[in-house]
């Protein structure tokens, strides 16, 4: 069994949520039900659940602000939250689970579903490295974790030299010669890339420009990273990496 608390100011989405999971998650309990930060502090400090699903903003402050009152998050997190581009990248990039309203059942049941595959101490670091990234870090110290088979992989986004699709993988090439092969397509990596100076010179390549050596002419020719590694540029690229290695 699961002890759960749903945070949230909204009744309705409380409802809806305990409706769910009684009907899709059986094993799940909720155990409480507070509408703000301020309670919700002291319910998760007298109850010691094993998940908490969260709202991202609320009317004393954000789910943010309620983590950053622990000095460890020894619970498992799920946030809930109407869109919002900025948060759903930082969960992304800190591989946490997020459900957006309204709460799809399939959603809901595939991240429980990690959550009981998951230690405590795994999402302290995830959690850890969500509201780092989210305060005023310098942007090549952000980290982005990385989730292979084995472990979890926390990774400055300044280390990572260049990304090769794998098919529906992707195998990361960092700076210290480690490889990294993660399940997440090279489309969905370079969606979360692309404002740290990443560019996709070709269909199977996302390079960091930081890193870019050289470059040999051909139709497309090809990119000389810092590892002496030789990264194709399909024909219809070359016109624009050129363009941005030469500052235009």
């Amino acid at each position: 069994m699961i002890k759960a608390l749903i945070i949230d100011d909204e009744p309705g989405v409380r409802k809806m949520l305990n409706l769910l999971l009684k009907q899709h998650c059986p094993d799940v309990r909720i155990t409480g039900e507070p509408g703000c930060v301020a309670e919700a502090f002291e319910v998760i400090r007298q109850q010691n659940p094993d998940l908490v699903f969260l709202d991202i903003k609320m009317d004393d402050g954000t789910g943010f602000d309620l983590l950053k009152k622990f000095d460890r998050v020894d619970f498992h997190v799920i946030f809930v939250t109407a869109f919002d581009e900025y948060a759903v990248k930082a969960f992304r990039f800190s591989a946490i689970d997020y459900l957006l309203k309204p709460v799809e059942a399939e959603e809901l049941v595939s991240a429980v579903e990690k959550v009981r595959s998951l230690q405590n101490t795994e999402m302290e670091q995830r959690i850890s490295n969500l509201t780092r990234n989210m305060s005023d870090v310098p942007r090549e110290d952000k980290k982005i974790v990385l989730h292979t088979q084995e472990k979890f992989h926390f990774i400055k986004v300044s280390e990572i030299l260049y990304c090769e699709s794998e098919g529906s993988y992707t195998s990361f090439y960092l700076q210290n010669g480690l490889k990294v092969l993660v399940s997440r397509s090279l489309k969905e990596n370079e969606d979360l890339l692309a404002e740290y100076s990443f560019f996709r010179p070709h269909r199977s390549y996302l390079i960091n420009l930081s890193y870019v050596t050289g470059y040999e002419k051909g139709e497309g020719g090809f990119i000389i990273m810092s590892n002496d590694a030789r990264i194709p540029v399909s024909y219809r690229k070359k016109e624009e990496f050129l363009r941005i290695m030469e500052g235009g």
